[in-house]
């Protein structure tokens, strides 16, 4: 008897659980992706000419259950345009019972890849601001996400930055699951979310998850004003956090921009030092010329 190793029986797992697409606008290409609900693949749409990337619910047929799950994720993409989005394309339920939609296909590295590389903490940090800009955009709608890790945020080659997965958002008409219910990732829940107080779980949850990536894309900038940010973000208590994504935002702009976070209380050495970093240039000129003064009146005292 010959034994299969496990990459060839994974190999057949996989293309046994390919979703039926006959009769359909698309052909599969390739697995691009799998999540705790589905697989994505990358497909062609022969009507429109281009490529998409497909999400299909793993199991057949799909119950009444699993379609409003699919679809509940798709609307809420669908109802949430912003360019830190993905489009949703089309949806329904494949020749096989399995619920699927499909989604304009994106490219580049995930958050975490992307901070490994970044040059700079200051481009590190103009990706997190986009990333607060496409959560607050969410929250002024009444969704929010519930699960922001480096794994759902995308960053494209043009510097493009998506929020990805909404697959666990709820949207403020929903009513709170039932208590006990733990949706996330663990190592990126506020404690009310770990703890599965979901009438608790509000905006407020998503920036804490903020807090944590913020934490994570300083890396070895150990900027004590920006760890400070991070940690108010990161409070145990929702009403000792950020209110509002804004505000989260806005801090780390300040800090961006030469100035203080609200956050963090500095000491009047960085004060001064601080104030020396933004006028250096104005400073320097003014140190040069009262220096030539003094030379120019020591050479003619003489």
């Amino acid at each position: 008897m010959r034994w299969l190793s496990d990459e060839v029986v994974a190999r057949l797992r996989r293309t046994a659980d390919r979703p039926d697409l006959s009769g359909t606008r698309y052909t599969i290409r390739e697995e691009i992706g799998r999540g705790g609900m589905g697989t994505v693949y990358l497909a062609d749409d022969a009507v429109l000419d281009r490529p998409v990337a497909l999400k299909v619910l793993d199991g057949e047929p799909a119950q009444a259950e699993d379609l409003d799950l699919l679809l509940r994720e798709a609307r809420v993409m669908a109802g949430l345009e912003h360019p830190g989005l993905v489009p949703i394309h089309d949806a329904g339920v494949l020749p096989d019972g399995r619920v699927f939609y499909a989604m304009k296909r994106i490219e580049g590295s995930r958050l975490d890849e992307f901070a490994a590389t970044a040059p700079t903490l200051s481009d590190r940090l103009a990706v997190f601001r986009k990333i607060c800009e496409t959560v607050a955009f969410a929250h002024a709608r009444g969704v929010v996400h519930r699960d922001l890790k480096p794994g759902n945020v995308m960053i494209g080659p043009f510097g493009e930055v998506l929020v990805l997965d909404w697959g666990v958002a709820r949207r403020s008409e929903d009513p709170a699951e039932p208590g006990g219910t733990v949706l996330g990732t663990r190592a990126y829940m506020a404690p009310e979310q770990a703890e599965g107080r979901n009438d608790r779980v509000d905006a407020r949850a998503d920036v804490y998850s903020l807090g944590v990536l913020l934490e994570e894309l300083l890396g070895k900038d150990r900027e004590r004003a920006l760890a400070a940010v991070a940690a108010r973000a990161r409070s145990p208590r929702p009403e000792d956090r950020y209110a509002r994504v804004e505000e989260l935002s806005s801090d780390v702009r300040r800090f961006l921009d030469g100035q203080a976070p609200l956050a963090y209380r500095e000491t009047a050495f960085e004060r001064a030092r601080r104030f020396f970093r933004r006028h250096r240039t104005a400073i320097l000129l003014i140190a040069a010329y009262l220096v030539m003064r003094a030379a120019i009146l020591l050479f003619y005292g003489r």
